[in-house]
């Protein structure tokens, strides 16, 4: 055989057992590399533990409104912002909402967390991302999702959270009450047609041994401003890309803030009722890409983020307060903290709290009448 000819079948012979050995080894090295980036630091199963409450009397430790099941611990489910998933339902009777990013400056997702009402459909529903599970044990709720990234579920898998994952024995065990699948209309995917009873997940975390009573302190609140203390409007756009872009233009005499998404009126597709938290934020994290489509917000989660506070607005009876925010990364289970200038917490108004994550960049323009 010519030396030519040996020597061409010896390299295709060293690059098929290169490729072999990465396939077997080094695709997982990298991958665990990268996920050693975002390890926990100060490991903590456990909650926070009972503290005081911030609000009196029978009303959400969430929104502040009153209601029957104000002292039902809360539950937080995933849901996308997808254009084809629109509209989408369960978001007018959350207490509480965060909208944000999953792919750096791509698409958003958002997990809205129900007490005082708990629909019977929400959805479609996603699957988890590292970033909201500090949220959500913050808050002490009952995290639902379908499936997640390896980052999410690695974590998940160590019991950091009370959770019920669609795609597993926690949503399937009790049937199609909990998770299940509807039908597919034109433009929609797969992903689109999955659903939750938030209802029954409540009810299925008691079969899973789930405490059933709020433990989180709350966000303090104040009475709405007098009608004639209100300006006459005001508008505030966040420029997320493509169709994520949202607007939020406030109303004299509701006092909410009504919502556009995507340049179309953002309404619940349970009932149609027009989607206008009371009170908007908007705080300023930065994010990276971390592995393929997934990044990590600098957001004080406990696995890795050196930042764990940064600048933030308040909007609520029709004005914009400056502050900032805090989550303590040493304690997966610490408060998501909204402050003022002076460092004392932000008193909402009672109702929804929508809570969009931005990124420096993003385009942001503030007006009021």
């Amino acid at each position: 055989m010519p030396v030519k000819q040996k020597l061409i079948i010896a390299i295709v012979a060293m690059s098929i057992a290169g490729l072999a050995v990465y396939f077997t080894y080094g695709r997982d090295a990298m991958r665990k590399a990268n996920v050693n980036r975002i390890q926990m630091e100060n490991p903590s199963s456990g909650s926070s533990g009972p503290q005081a409450a911030v609000n009196t009397g029978p009303v959400s430790a969430l929104s502040g409104v009153s209601c029957e099941n104000w002292n039902r611990r809360p539950v937080a489910v995933m849901q996308p912002a997808d254009l084809s998933a629109r509209p989408a339902a369960g978001f007018s009777d959350a207490d509480m909402v965060f909208e944000m990013p999953v792919i750096t400056a791509t698409i958003n997702r958002l997990m809205a967390v129900y007490q005082c009402t708990l629909p019977k459909e929400a959805g479609a529903v996603r699957s988890s991302r590292h970033d909201f599970l500090h949220l959500a044990k913050g808050l002490d709720a009952i995290y639902v999702h379908w499936g997640g990234s390896h980052f999410a579920l690695d974590k998940i898998k160590e019991g950091i959270l009370d959770n019920i994952d669609c795609t597993g024995a926690a949503g399937n065990s009790a049937g199609s009450d909990v998770c299940y699948r509807a039908e597919r209309t034109n433009g929609m995917k797969v992903e689109d047609t999955s659903r939750v009873n938030v209802e029954a997940a409540f009810a299925r975390s008691e079969a899973l041994g789930y405490g059933l009573e709020n433990r989180f302190a709350g966000y303090p609140h104040q009475d709405e401003a007098p009608l004639a203390d209100r300006p006459s409007s005001a508008h505030l756009r966040i420029g997320y890309p493509g169709s994520g872009e949202v607007e939020y233009f406030y109303d004299k005499d509701s006092n909410a803030w009504k919502r556009l998404w995507g340049n179309v009126e953002d309404t619940d597709r349970n009932n149609g009722v027009r989607i206008a938290p009371k009170n908007v934020v908007t705080i300023f994290v930065e994010s990276e890409q971390i592995e393929g489509q997934y990044n990590n917000l600098k957001f004080g989660d406990p696995w890795g983020d050196q930042v764990d506070s940064g600048d933030a607005f308040y909007y609520m009876n029709g004005k914009q307060t400056r502050g900032t925010w805090k989550k303590d990364r040493t304690n997966i289970a610490s408060k998501l903290l909204f402050l003022d200038q002076n460092g004392n917490e932000v008193k909402f108004v009672p109702g929804q709290i929508w809570v969009n994550v931005v990124e420096p960049g993003t385009g942001y323009k503030w007006e009021q009448a």
